[in-house]
C-alpha cells in the first residue's frame, strides 16, 4: 500500500522511539493503521547523543510499523523536545503600501516573516512562530484580520527557538534510517492537539507531558497558546532515585515504579513489603511499599513545583489569565498512582488525566489510547491536517499552471506560491523545513 492520504508521527523519546501510522476514516476521525515502538538507547533528556543508536531504534520502530500495517513509510513528522527549548513573546508589525485593499495571507506572511528575522542567540534557530492576537489600525484583540482594512498590522507572537544542533542531529538521524523529513513539531503542541478540547483551550488548561527524560508544558488560553516550557526532569529521574534509594539495579527500579509506585506515601501501610530477587547468589532484597512511595514522592514533589512556577510565570493568578479548566495530566509518567491527587494538592487547580481518544476512531485498541502515546497521536494529526491543505493548495496550483500553461519541468522561482481565497496558506515553518531539507542534502 502506498503512502497516500496517510501520515506517519515519529515521536523520538528518551525511553521510547515511536513510529504510528494513520488515516482520517469516513466520519473525519483518525484511525490508527500501525504502531511501531522500540526502546530508545542515544536519546538523554530529549536531545539526541548517539546517533548510530539512534538511527537503530528509528529504524526498528520504522520497521514494526511497516510490518503490522503493510505500508512502507517513506516521509514522517517528528516530534522536538529537550532542555534546550525555550519561548519568548514578541510583538511586530508592518505598514502597508496599500491601505484601500484588504488584508491577504501575503500580509499575514510578510509579517512572520520579519519575526523569523530576529537576531537570536549564536547556535540558536527559531522553531515556531504562533501569532497570537493581531492588532490592526490600533484596534485590538483581533484574532483573524484576513479581509479587514487597515494600513498598519501589528501581532503579539509566541516564538519557540532551539538550538540548532540539535535540529540538525535528528534531521540526520531521520534521513541516515532512509525517511524523508516532512517537518518537525513541537512536542508539547502535539500533545495537546491529541488531548485537548477546544473549550478546554478557551477556558485556559495547562498541559504538563511527564515524559522519561522531559516534562514539557504548554499553556492555552482563549484558544490560543500562551507559553511553553520544557523541564529537564521526567520519570528516568525517579527511577535513578529509586534504584540509588534501594541499591538496586535500574531494571528492578523501573518495575517497582511501575507496579508498586505511588506518589502519595500515606496510602501504603509499613507492613507492607516487596521482596527482590538479588544478583547472582546474594540473598533477596526487602523494601518497605512506604520507603518506595516517599522516594517517588519527594522527586514529583520537585517536578511538580517546577512545573507550577512556569505556570506562575505565565501569569495564573492575574484574573484575566485565570486557568478555568485546570491541568491535564498526559505522557508515560502520567500513569504513576496519586499522581492526579498530588498535583490538585500542591497547585490547588483541578487536574484531570488526558487520553488521546478524543479525536480517535471509536475502535481504537486501548495500548493506542494510552498517554503514553499522546504525542505520536498528535504528530500524525497534525500531519494529516497539513497534508489536507498541501492537497488542496497543489490541486490549486496544479489548476492555475494547466491554465498558464507551465510544464512541471520549467524553472519557476523558488518562493513563489500562489495565493487564492481555497487554498491555506503555506507557513512559514513548511518554507524552513524546505530550506532545512536543502541543507541535509548539502551536508551529504
Amino acid at each position: 500500500m502506498e503512502q497516500q492520504n496517510i501520515a506517519v508521527g515519529l515521536d523520538i523519546g528518551t525511553t521510547k522511539i515511536v513510529a504510528m501510522i494513520g488515516r482520517y476514516n469516513e466520519y473525519n476521525k483518525v484511525e490508527i493503521l500501525g504502531i511501531g515502538k522500540s526502546k530508545s538507547l542515544g536519546v538523554h533528556r530529549g536531545v539526541v547523543n548517539n546517533i548510530t543508536q539512534t538511527i537503530q531504534s528509528v529504524q526498528q520502530a520504522v520497521q514494526e510499523a511497516e510490518n503490522v500495517s503493510g505500508i512502507k513509510i517513506k516521509d514522517v513528522v517528528v516530534g522536538i523536545a529537550g532542555q534546550h527549548i525555550r519561548s519568548l513573546q514578541h510583538s511586530d508589525y508592518i505598514t502597508r503600501s496599500n491601505a484601500d485593499a484588504v488584508i491577504d495571507s501575503t500580509d499575514i506572511d510578510a509579517l512572520c516573516n520579519q519575526v523569523h528575522k530576529l537576531v537570536m542567540l549564536p547556535g540558536e534557530e527559531i522553531i515556531h512562530v504562533l501569532p497570537q492576537e493581531y492588532k490592526v489600525d490600533g484596534q485590538s484583540e483581533i484574532k483573524e484580520p484576513i479581509g479587514m482594512y487597515g494600513g498598519r498590522v501589528e501581532a503579539n507572537f509566541h516564538v519557540v527557538v532551539g538550538q540548532v544542533a540539535s535540529i540538525r542531529n535528528i534531521g540526520r538521524c531521520v534521513k541516515s534510517a532512509g525517511l524523508n523529513l516532512d517537518r518537525i513539531t513541537l512536542e508539547p503542541l502535539a500533545s495537546a492537539d491529541a488531548v485537548l478540547s477546544q473549550e478546554e483551550k478557551e477556558a485556559g488548561v495547562a498541559l504538563i507531558d511527564i515524559g522519561g527524560g522531559t516534562t514539557d508544558l504548554a499553556i492555552f488560553k482563549d484558544g490560543i497558546i500562551r507559553h511553553t516550557a520544557v523541564i529537564p526532569f521526567g520519570g528516568n529521574v525517579i527511577t535513578e532515585d529509586i534504584k540509588e534509594g534501594c541499591s538496586i539495579i535500574e531494571k528492578q527500579a523501573e518495575l517497582l515504579k511501575i507496579k508498586f509506585g505511588s506518589a502519595w506515601p500515606g496510602e501504603n501501610k509499613d507492613n507492607e513489603i516487596v521482596s527482590i530477587p538479588g544478583l547472582r547468589g546474594r540473598d533477596p532484597k526487602e523494601i518497605t511499599l512506604k520507603n518506595l512511595s516517599k522516594i517517588i514522592h519527594a522527586r514529583v514533589v520537585e517536578i511538580i513545583e517546577q512545573v507550577y512556577l512556569e505556570i506562575k510565570n505565565y501569569g495564573h493568578e492575574e484574573q484575566k489569565k485565570k486557568l478555568i479548566a485546570g491541568i491535564v495530566l498526559t505522557g508515560g509518567g502520567s500513569q504513576l498512582k496519586h499522581l492526579k491527587q498530588l498535583v490538585e494538592y500542591i497547585t490547588g487547580m483541578d487536574t484531570r488525566i488526558g487520553y488521546p481518544n478524543e479525536h480517535l476512531a471509536g475502535d481504537s485498541d486501548s495500548e493506542t489510547t494510552s498517554p503514553m502515546f499522546a504525542t505520536a497521536v498528535g504528530l500524525v494529526m497534525n500531519s494529516l491536517e497539513q497534508g489536507l491543505f498541501n492537497s488542496e493548495e497543489k490541486e490549486v496550483l496544479e489548476n492555475i499552471q494547466e491554465d498558464v500553461g507551465i510544464e512541471d519541468g520549467d524553472a519557476a522561482p523558488r518562493e513563489t506560491t500562489v495565493k487564492t481565497p481555497s487554498a491555506p496558506k503555506k507557513s512559514i515553518f513548511d518554507r524552513w523545513a524546505e530550506k532545512f531539507k536543502d541543507f541535509l542534502d548539502n551536508a551529504e
